[in-house]
């Protein structure tokens, strides 16, 4: 399972899209003061702390989303890169300096993509990105609602795809996105139509599919799933 990334240096300088604008009613100097105050808030707080989040009980084990280190993850995400069934969608193959400048784009910016690594039982398998959808390039493309969040994510080791652990992760981290971000009342992804086994994999963890959309690098199933009324803070 593997998805193509929106594009991080792309997100770092991206100016809020007009639906953003009309859903917030404000005219163009009061969005600006608000994009301001947002993004000097420091680290992920535009994502009310990734890093805090903390570990959870799945049905395959304990999971938890750790922000890359990249001394210590980059080697072990970038091999995962060079894997062809993972290459064909996220096109960042080459030497660990390719994965290192993708991933050091999102840690030095304002924190509306935290990269981050899954760890099941104390494993590194898997490589994350939880991203502001209404912050990101897909805006432009696509309505969104303020506080949309998204989910880009790749299962590194062969042995871990194809058996349903894709499927349980991405229920995993849905519902931890939602309990850990209250103001959020949608969680988005956007892989390759190409991609059978994730869009399969998100329609298995309770997503729907939305349209396809045209996106720079791909045609995307946009995949949405919504808040439910048991889930409200």
């Amino acid at each position: 399972m593997a998805f193509t990334d929106a594009g991080a240096d792309d997100t770092l300088e991206l100016h809020l899209p007009e639906e953003f604008v009309a859903l917030f009613g404000k005219e163009g100097d009061d969005l600006d003061d608000l994009t301001e105050a947002e993004t000097t808030r420091g680290d992920d707080d535009l994502l009310d702390r990734v890093a805090d989040w903390g570990p959870v009980l799945s049905p395959v084990g304990v999971f938890h989303l750790v922000p890359v280190r990249v001394g210590q993850d980059v080697p072990l995400i970038s091999r995962w890169m060079n894997d062809p069934a993972v290459a064909a969608f996220w096109e960042l193959t080459g030497p660990p300096s390719t994965t290192e400048e993708h991933v050091r784009a999102q840690l030095a910016g304002d924190g509306r993509s935290v990269p981050c690594v899954g760890m099941l039982d104390g494993v590194p398998m898997s490589y994350w990105e939880i991203y502001r959808a209404d912050l990101d390039p897909l805006a432009r493309y696509c309505p969104v609602r303020p506080h949309d969040t998204g989910l880009h994510l790749l299962i590194g080791d062969v042995a871990d795809r194809g058996q349903g652990v894709g499927t349980t992760l991405i229920s995993t981290v849905t519902d931890l996105v939602l309990a850990r971000r209250p103001v959020c009342t949608r969680v988005l992804a956007e892989p390759d139509v190409r991609n059978t086994g994730s869009v399969a994999a998100f329609l298995g963890a309770g997503f729907r599919f939305s349209a396809e959309v045209d996106l720079p690098a791909k045609r995307a199933a946009l995949m949405i799933r919504d808040r439910t009324p048991r889930e409200l803070p």
